[in-house]
């Protein structure tokens, strides 16, 4: 069943729209010091070859910032910069050219402050993104509602938006973050409502990769299933380049991304005479250099059922007792010895791959 968007307006972050009926859209953050260019360049790649649209950076001191510029000049997605209490660092980043900011308006000083932030992310058209997190939300929220709460999240976002919205300015998209996905879900889903600007969603400080999917999948998830949302980030103790890969396929399994590859793998069980957990995770790691492309692996562990329950796969592979049945949407194409089956399957993708790319080039050609 198709799920209603929640229609917001659209703001623009470089070539990239957010919110309206444009795709939801994946981000991340670097991990390096931003001051070293040639480190965070090199991550910023690594991010937009997994499939991420939009980088954020920290922007903490004068010379990270001044910095933005050199970075934005070596790159092809859309940079926003982190920001936090210092408005001078705003500007900086603004002359330097990113595509947005991170700030919350009520923190970087007096109403003067915002005013000059605003007046040249206006002449530029650069969006601003509200930030709340549960985990520094304001003291006297945190005595109103008794401690970190959704409603007290609520309340602190809508004081943030008015302040822009004092100023003249609208260009706004609003995350409501929390370690508590149950918070973050009825935070986001109370501000709906309230407002239509797009929603950036994550759960914050999720934890390890382990961990931090779970929880990702299910607040970022849920939210997406009942159709709020329009850009997100998952938050990991890892690699950024780990979460813009869970990221995206949380959009894929809700039939929100469509691009890129499909990888399934049943769980194993008793009847299988292969090591079947061992066997998925070497194709997972061999299929990475096709993540964009657009194919459908399987691996699974009964020779009996496999190649009919994984007929929708492309190419996959059904373990039996000491062999591999390689199947192709469902057909067995051939039987290998168990020690060659990540080879054999892979050959099957790299033939399938090449052919699909000559089609393509015959077309063109016609």
């Amino acid at each position: 069943m198709a799920t209603t968007r929640r229609k917001t307006r659209q703001i623009q972050l470089g070539k990239v729209k957010i919110g309206g009926n444009a795709p939801i859209t994946v981000q991340s953050m670097t991990k390096t010091d931003t001051r070293d260019v040639a480190a965070t360049v090199d991550q910023i790649w690594a991010l937009e070859a997994a499939g991420c649209d939009i980088v954020r950076v920290a922007v903490p001191v004068r010379e990270a910032a001044e910095h933005l510029g050199e970075i934005r000049g070596q790159i092809r997605i859309p940079v926003i910069a982190d920001i936090h209490f210092n408005y001078k660092l705003a500007l900086i980043a603004l002359e330097q050219g990113v595509d947005g900011l991170r700030l919350n308006p009520g923190n970087i000083g007096a109403r003067w402050c915002v005013e000059e932030v605003v007046k040249m992310a206006s002449e530029r058209r650069i969006p601003i993104r509200i930030g709340v997190n549960a985990g520094s939300l304001e003291k006297d929220l945190l005595k109103k509602f008794g401690g970190p709460t959704a409603g007290g999240m609520v309340e602190s976002a809508l004081r943030h938006i008015g302040i822009l919205e004092d100023v003249g300015y609208n260009e706004i998209k609003v995350s409501l973050k929390s370690s508590d996905p149950l918070m973050m879900i009825e935070a986001y889903r109370l501000l709906a409502d309230k407002v239509d600007y797009p929603f950036h969603l994550g759960v914050t400080e999720a934890g390890t990769p382990s961990m931090g999917t779970i929880k990702s999948a299910v607040g970022i998830g849920t939210l997406l299933a009942e159709g709020i949302g329009d850009t997100i980030r998952v938050s990991l103790s890892a690699d950024p380049v780990e979460e813009a890969r869970v990221g995206i396929e949380i959009l894929k399994s809700l039939g929100l991304r469509k691009q890129g590859m499909t990888f399934v793998a049943c769980p194993s069980c008793g009847r299988a005479d292969v090591d079947l957990v061992a066997l998925a995770k070497q194709v997972e790691e061999r299929m990475i250099p096709y993540n964009h492309t657009d194919i459908h692996v399987a691996v699974m562990g009964c020779e009996v059922n496999g190649p009919g329950e994984a007929r929708a796969a492309d190419i996959g592979v059904a373990g039996g007792k000491g062999i591999g049945l390689i199947f192709k949407k469902g057909a067995v194409v051939r039987k290998v010895p168990e020690s060659q089956i990540v080879e054999a399957l892979m050959d099957e993708v790299e033939k399938l791959v090449a052919e699909r790319a000559a089609e393509r080039a015959s077309v063109v050609d016609d």
